[in-house]
């Protein structure tokens, strides 16, 4: 059975990180579940508004948020027992990290996408 992964800040604009990680992982073989308030579909795929929405069990997430609202998600994430979290460039401010790790996350500061083993330029902004 395929892994799952989060893509926390999952968005529908193809030029965006967020998207590039939700094509990256299903080229992976990754059941992907996007996360993202506005609730539309990505990629096809249903899009759940928060991660405590998502039923079921999520092995691992990659968030793409800005660092405001980072200590929030590492919360929700916590709370679902979620705890492999990959805090790409741009959501790994220290606060992030630090709200991660006193909650018993694994924080893994690092690019998701380059993680996989795929290079985000391999996914067109079309």
């Amino acid at each position: 059975m395929a892994q799952v992964v989060a893509v926390v800040g999952a968005s529908g604009n193809r030029r965006k990180f967020g998207n590039k990680a939700v094509r990256a992982f299903l080229n992976r073989g990754y059941k992907v579940i996007p996360i993202n308030p506005r609730g539309v579909a990505i990629e096809g795929l249903d899009t759940f508004t928060s991660i405590l929405d998502v039923p079921g069990t999520i092995d691992l997430a990659t968030v793409y948020v800005q660092p405001w609202i980072g200590p929030a998600i590492m919360d929700e994430l916590a709370h679902k027992g979620v705890t492999e979290v990959w805090l790409n460039p741009g959501a790994d401010a220290p606060a992030v990290v630090s709200r991660a790790q006193s909650l018993g996350l694994r924080p893994i500061l690092n690019c998701s996408i380059v993680g996989i083993g795929e290079s985000p330029s391999s996914y067109p902004d079309q």
